[in-house]
Order: structure tokens, then sequence, then C-alpha cells
């Protein structure tokens, strides 16, 4: 698995994004193929693996990424919460995704009950190309929002966050999952960093522009949110957090208006 290891690291460093996304589908049939077996379980399509792939820019972590789905540890997270702890797959509902990942994309549209948006800049995905700052939607518009590992790209984050209170409804609710540190007070953010390597040696992605500590949670609740810290891994059976390679005290940041 190191050489597989390495072979993810260097396309992952080397292929843009949107490209990745789109070559995707074509590869992944056949590593899912390879890597049959018992022993882990994706829960968002049910397939079952000896193996995950590994994944990550810097520091590649072993076992996270499913061959069937791409989902990596916050995409099952959030499919196992959004199944078990909510109505987001029976009630009629309006809701705009942010980025929206593969793991999902389809699955969501395909819900008979979701009026579904999804909106981005860059990604193939995205129906709305629009900037997170500067969204083209009225005041209340959303049953549900999911902003997913969006906010860390975003330099004006605080901006973003009014936005997104802008346009979620009263009574809405939104997961705005980040890559956090929760052994952190505060968040860390240095504009000085310009060097890629040197990005992605210290925020963990070269196009990431701080390192959130706990304090996430109290400026969400500063722009107007109720915010829930879920820690669902808490919940869920440590048997059920290794099936389905789950990262073992992720927090679910749980907003409503």
């Amino acid at each position: 698995m190191k050489s597989v290891s390495r072979i993810f690291k260097y396309f992952l460093n080397l292929i843009p994004r949107p490209w990745l996304i789109s070559l995707s589908y074509a590869v992944r049939p056949f590593i899912a193929f390879f890597l049959r077996g018992k022993k882990y379980e994706d829960p968002i399509d049910g397939r079952t693996f000896r193996s995950f792939l590994p994944y990550g820019y810097e520091n590649p972590r072993d076992n996270v990424l499913s061959p069937s789905t791409l989902s990596l540890e916050r995409h099952r997270l959030l499919w196992l919460y959004l199944k078990n702890e909510t109505d987001f797959f029976s009630k009629n509902i309006h809701v705009l995704h942010f980025a929206p990942e593969q793991a999902f994309y389809k699955r969501f549209k395909n819900l008979s009950n979701l009026t579904y948006t999804t909106t981005d800049l860059n990604s193939p995905l995205a129906e709305v190309k629009a900037d997170i700052c500067n969204l083209p939607f009225d005041d209340n518009s959303f049953d549900v929002i999911l902003c997913n590992h969006v906010l860390e790209h975003i330099p004006d984050d605080t901006k973003a966050m009014h936005e997104l209170y802008r346009i979620l409804k009263p009574g809405g609710w939104g997961i705005f999952q980040i890559p956090q540190d929760l052994k952190r007070d505060k968040t860390f953010e240095d504009d000085s960093i310009t060097d890629k390597k040197e990005r992605a040696r210290i925020f963990g992605q070269y196009d990431h522009v701080r390192i959130y500590g706990r304090d996430y949670f109290d400026k969400l609740r500063s722009i107007g949110f109720n915010v829930e810290e879920v820690d669902y891994t808490n919940i869920v059976s440590e048997a059920e957090v290794e099936k389905y390679r789950l990262a073992k005290g992720e927090i679910i940041p749980l907003v409503r208006k």
C-alpha cells in the first residue's frame, strides 16, 4: 500500500481538482473491483472492501478514501448523521450544496423530496457558478445549506458566513464542516506565507488560508447562528467507527437560524 500511497500523492498534487473529479469517474470502478472484500464498509453505497485508499497532499492518511464513492471520513460521517438523525431524506426541502462532493451529488439530485441546487466557482458539478461572498440568491431562500470544507479556502470567511446566514430561512439549518484542529483554541492565519509548498506544510493544503481552532463555533455564533457541536462518533459504536473508517472525535457543526 505504500507504493499506492506514493502514486496517489503524486497525482493529487499534479492534477488540478476539476480534472481529478472528471478522471475519477472512469478509474474508480476498476479500483473498487481490485479492493473488494469484507473488512470495511462505505455506508453511502453499502459496498465492502478489504481496504480503503490513502488520501492527503503532504501527509497522506492511510485507509480513508472509499474506492466506490470516493468518500472520506467526513463524508461518511455526514451521511450517517443525515440518514439517522435528520429528515433530510424524507421532508420536502430546498437545499443548497456548496462544492458538491461526488459521493453525494447524484444521490442527492435523485431524491424526489429535495429541491436541490449546487453552487461553486470552479466545480464541474456546480449548476450555479457563484462567489460564496456574493451569492445570487434571495434572502431566506433555503431550508438546508451544506457547506463542507469550503470556508478554509475563503480569505474573507466572515463575509461568507454572513451570506450563508442571509440566504438561510428562519428555522432552517445547515452543516458547515471544516478541517479543524480541536487542540487549538484560536484559528491560525498568516497571509505572509505565499509559497505553495510551505502553505501545504503549514495549512495542510496549498489553497487553504487558515487552520480553524475551537473558536470556529463562536465565530459562527457571532454571525447569528445557533450552533450545536455534534460529536457523532461518540454516538455510534467503536465497531462502526472502525468499519466505516470515521475520524474519531470529528465534530459536525450544526447551525440553525
